[in-house]
């Protein structure tokens, strides 16, 4: 819900250190590979309970995903870096709420075992429009430095953070919040689903081209 206003002061600030690493000859996708690799330590990290371990990881993976598309920025933006750009980043999601499960089966499988649901709706309304929005060539007006057709919602990457840092912070409550961030996540995968159906109808998108 955020992400649209916060993505100009985040480029900004990531701009300098995007250009130190492509002096050094870093790209955007060994970038996003080292983010990632980094953001997977805190599924271990969880299972044994050290949750601010896991959120130091947590937090450099999500600056390694701004930091990747300043790189791209000023390099070159690809398709293929977008495509594992975001594959990556629902495989870190769905890793993030696994780490808690294993941390407490007892206390916390029911409520990320819903929260994997409500991520799997979130993001097959996301990825499954940006497929037919390319192939219709409706345009990403609100992001247009993104590789994919990004849909907006209630739930997008800087609501995910603030939940993620809620969950290491208090994992006591992780069942509470977690239905909190799942009850949340079902708004955005709902509003997807009508606006996206809505504007691909065939007489909707011919009208949505005329109009942008």
């Amino acid at each position: 819900m955020l992400d649209p206003i916060l993505n100009p002061l985040s480029q900004r600030i990531l701009k300098p250190f995007a250009g130190w690493l492509v002096a050094r000859n870093v790209g955007a996708d060994q970038v996003t590979l080292c983010g990632f690799v980094i953001g997977m330590l805190a599924v271990p990290a969880l299972a044994f309970e050290h949750y601010t371990l896991a959120l130091v990881f947590i937090l450099l993976n999500r600056l390694s995903d701004g930091l990747d598309g300043a790189v791209a920025r000023a390099t070159r933006t690809t398709d293929a870096g977008g495509y594992l750009d975001i594959v990556l980043d629902f495989i870190f999601y769905s890793a993030v709420v696994l780490g808690f499960l294993l941390a407490n089966p007892s206390q916390n499988a029911v409520a990320a075992g819903v929260l994997l649901v409500t991520f799997m709706g979130t993001g097959a309304t996301f990825l499954a429009f940006a497929a037919i929005a390319a192939k219709r060539g409706i345009d990403n007006l609100q992001y247009p430095n993104k590789s994919l057709h990004y849909m907006g919602g209630l739930t997008e990457g800087f609501e995910t953070i603030v939940a993620f840092v809620l969950f290491c912070l208090w994992p006591a409550q992780f069942p509470l919040l977690a239905g909190f961030f799942a009850a949340a996540c079902w708004v955005t995968a709902v509003t997807r689903l009508y606006s996206g159906y809505q504007m691909i109808r065939p007489d909707q998108t011919k009208q949505y081209k005329q109009e942008n």
